[in-house]
């Protein structure tokens, strides 16, 4: 069985202009394409540990990416911020299957 290569995270993201805000108040990263608001990835933090509960992409943008970008970005971030992840999310549990170089997040 050959083995899978899971790319890097520009295979990942297949569009271009894309911006994550991070709303720390309200819990969510929010994902921007340009000037248009597409969705947000809502958690909360405890300690160490992020629990990552929804994941919301605007009807219009469903089924073309926008979700696994969001993810990504949200994924990079808490490894930057040295945070372990509990994927509530089914989304994001159906990503990290996709996805295993970020199961080392899992708290």
């Amino acid at each position: 069985m050959a083995q899978q290569d899971h790319g890097t995270t520009q295979e990942k993201i297949v569009h271009q202009g894309l911006r994550l805000d991070h709303d720390a108040d309200r819990g969510r990263y929010g994902l921007w394409h340009g000037a248009t608001y597409v969705g947000f990835l809502g958690y909360r933090v405890d300690g160490e540990v992020a629990t990552l509960q929804h994941t919301i992409i605007n009807e219009e943008y469903g089924r073309r990416g926008f979700a696994r970008a969001l993810v990504t970005l949200v994924l990079e971030q808490m490894r930057e911020r040295g945070l372990k992840i509990v994927p509530e999310c089914t989304y994001v549990q159906d990503y990290l299957r996709r996805y295993p170089e970020y199961n080392d997040l899992l708290a």
